[in-house]
């Protein structure tokens, strides 16, 4: 979740070969109500794909433990040879975008902080990339799951969507399309609106709208962007770093790096990582944060 999961399953769609779901989430294996739609009902969604496609889809509910604790066991289920890419930013960059959204979304009202503490605790653990990816490694093995970094993502974006071509079993060559925008950018979005969204739908909204002075839209669009920019106390800080180094320790033993809060940009954006011969599947009991 918000680490450039659409933007890639973007780049992917357009792919000559490649048939990707629309839409791109399709929470089959993690969510109860759609999981009991059948089988019938997810392969439906690849129904126009050609022959010989490779297909796939872009949920990011399947790396969201404790929320969501059959994704692995129903996807070995029904898809047994399936490959899964993982994409990974920053560890808190990355939770203080997921806040962002869901804020945005309208499902919390707690503060910045208090969901930090502990009022929302799903933010840090999906952020705990090894104990996410443990369940995958152990069920489908090391050459199953590609890991990719939205940093390196960034460096060398062709190289890493070449590398993703290979893992899927992409025989022609692929390259990164530079004019398909990113998508999903939680910081430029407003928050959920009925009465914004039923006023665009009158006619002639956009003619009225040009009579409107920019600095009164600009002022009454503030009111669905969040009052201020997530900031983390310097405890607050130190406790996520604390608890992230620990999670970035096991995966930087798996990746043969070292990964820390402090390294991870640098870490991730200078080379292409993957596992090491001998995955050794260990997850620490102790990484809470206190």
């Amino acid at each position: 979740m918000k680490a450039a999961t659409s933007s890639l399953h973007d780049q992917l769609a357009e792919t000559p070969g490649v048939f990707m779901s629309s839409p791109k989430e399709l929470y089959f294996f993690s969510d109860d109500p759609v999981h009991a739609r059948g089988i019938d009902w997810y392969g439906a969604h690849f129904s126009d794909a050609a022959p010989g496609d490779l297909c796939g889809e872009s949920t990011t509910h399947y790396a969201k433990l404790p929320t969501y604790p059959n994704t692995v066991r129903r996807i070995a289920e029904a898809v047994p040879n399936a490959r899964f890419i993982y994409v990974m930013r920053h560890p808190i960059e990355r939770l203080i975008s997921q806040y962002t959204h869901m804020w945005l979304e309208k499902e919390i009202t707690a503060s910045f902080s208090e969901a930090v503490d502990g009022a929302v605790p799903e933010l840090i653990d999906y952020s705990r990339y090894s104990m996410q990816l443990l369940a995958f490694l152990e069920e489908f093995g090391a050459d199953s799951v590609l890991p990719v970094f939205v940093d390196r993502l960034r460096v060398d974006p062709n190289g890493e969507l070449q590398r993703i071509a290979r893992h899927i079993g992409l025989e022609q060559p692929i390259s990164w399309n530079d004019e398909l925008a990113a998508n999903n950018v939680s910081a430029e979005r407003l928050q959920q609106s009925r009465l914004r969204d039923t006023l665009k739908r009158v006619p002639g909204y956009e003619s009225a709208r040009t009579l409107i002075p920019e600095k009164r839209i600009e002022r009454v669009r503030d009111r669905w962007r969040p009052s201020e920019k997530p900031e983390l106390s310097v405890a607050q800080q130190a406790a996520l770093t604390t608890a992230f180094d620990a999670d970035l320790a096991l995966l930087g033993q798996w990746l043969g790096a070292k990964l820390t809060c402090d390294n991870f940009r640098q870490a991730t954006a200078e080379r292409p990582l993957s596992w090491t011969p001998t995955v050794s599947l260990q997850f620490p009991t102790s990484s809470a944060i206190a």
